[in-house]
């Protein structure tokens, strides 16, 4: 081969690398973007995840403190039907198997009122994660009478 030849070989290899790359590293020589949308989608994988978790983790949360007010609530409504003699058992005993059937733990109960017929209960639910303990507190009763209700206006009949 000639000086010449070289020359023109060489210059055709230049043509042939200038056509096989893309705009971007025309115009920016030696920088390429390989791989950048790859990172970019493992990123917003990652947020979009550790928003999913802590969506989780608050939904837990809420669940665990219906599941407290829910075992409460009843638990009080069957003590207060136990007071009331509507149903056979000590009231705080009702309420208690009522409580523990509903996943709780029955902190206190207070039985108390004119008659003692209300009952108070609290409760707590064990909730796993960061969130400890989630609690309930319920009271029930009969009905106030309406007559001596402080809230029934004067006029009222």
């Amino acid at each position: 081969m000639t000086a010449a030849g070289v020359g023109t070989m060489s210059s055709a290899m230049t043509r042939l690398r200038a056509r096989s790359t893309t705009p971007a590293q025309a115009r920016r020589p030696g920088a390429t973007d390989c791989g950048s949308g790859t990172v970019l989608t493992v990123g917003l994988a990652l947020v979009l995840l550790m928003l999913l978790a802590a969506l989780l983790l608050l939904a837990q949360a809420a669940i665990g403190a219906s599941r407290a007010a829910t075992a409460a609530d009843l638990g009080a409504l069957a003590g207060a039907d136990a007071a009331r003699h509507i149903i056979i058992g000590e009231p705080c005993g009702v309420a208690e198997d009522i409580v523990v059937q509903h996943h709780a733990v029955m902190v206190s109960c207070i039985v108390g009122g004119p008659d003692g017929e209300i009952v108070e209960v609290r409760t707590r639910v064990i909730l796993a994660g960061p969130w400890g303990a989630a609690t309930g507190h319920s009271r029930a009763g009969p009905p106030p009478n309406t007559a001596t209700a402080p809230w029934r206006h004067a006029g009222a009949r």
